[in-house]
């Protein structure tokens, strides 16, 4: 599953990966599909302080480098 391996392949690189894979999970759920959970994802990160959101980040970098 996309969402899995985006986690695992930013899991070496974030600080707070609990609270990153627990907010991912929600939205996830919550979306229609996948264009609509990056659109909730880049929402969170507009909203999101320092230093979680460059975790988000990271985790949107490595979830869309999985499509290439």
């Amino acid at each position: 599953m996309k969402l899995e391996e985006a986690l695992f392949e930013a899991r070496p690189y974030v600080e707070y990966y609990e609270r990153l894979e627990s907010l991912v999970r929600q939205l996830w759920k919550e979306a229609t599909d996948e264009k609509n959970f990056l659109q909730l994802l880049k929402e969170e990160i507009e909203r999101a302080e320092e230093p979680f959101k460059t975790d988000l980040r990271i985790f949107l970098q490595k979830f869309e480098g999985l499509e290439r």
